[in-house]
């Protein structure tokens, strides 16, 4: 991967914000015309640094309010423990991030529910993956922060 200039910088910026943009915006913003910037969209999407152009769905819309982190603590190390704990997790659509980690907590899972009750329907989908030594699971009161935009 070469290394970005300003230009590249200030179109991952903007993608980041706003993906629709027509790309004659986009091209005016960053001081450049069409081709080109339609050019190097394509090649940091070549280059892997654009994975992919989503829509952010609103949680609250779809009655998604509650938000769970998952500590899970396990006293299996194995590889074949962990690709069965991945796929099963991977099966489970309400874990919206998954995470291996140092330090005390093995695992560290964010869920979104619809309320308590359906968090423990998902609970119970998770214990049943994989043996798990520890699970602990912590609500989030407040978003106070949450972006998708990286620095650049």
């Amino acid at each position: 991967m070469e290394k970005l200039d300003p230009t590249d910088r200030r179109l991952l910026a903007l993608l980041q914000e706003d993906a629709t943009l027509p790309i004659a915006e986009i091209a005016a913003r960053v001081g450049l015309s069409q081709t080109p910037c339609w050019k190097r969209i394509k090649r940091l999407e070549r280059d892997g640094l654009i994975r992919a152009r989503v829509a952010l769905v609103d949680r609250a819309s779809l009655g998604l309010d509650v938000t769970v982190f998952v500590a899970v603590r396990t006293n299996q190390h194995s590889d074949d423990w962990l690709q069965r704990f991945a796929e099963g997790v991977a099966g489970i659509p309400e874990v919206v991030e998954f995470y291996r980690m140092s330090g005390e907590v093995d695992y560290l899972l964010k869920v979104v529910a619809r309320d308590i009750a359906d968090y423990d329907r998902i609970y119970r989908k998770l214990i049943r993956v994989v043996p798990l030594h520890d699970v602990s699971s912590s609500f989030a009161m407040q978003e106070i922060k949450s972006t998708t935009a990286l620095p650049v």
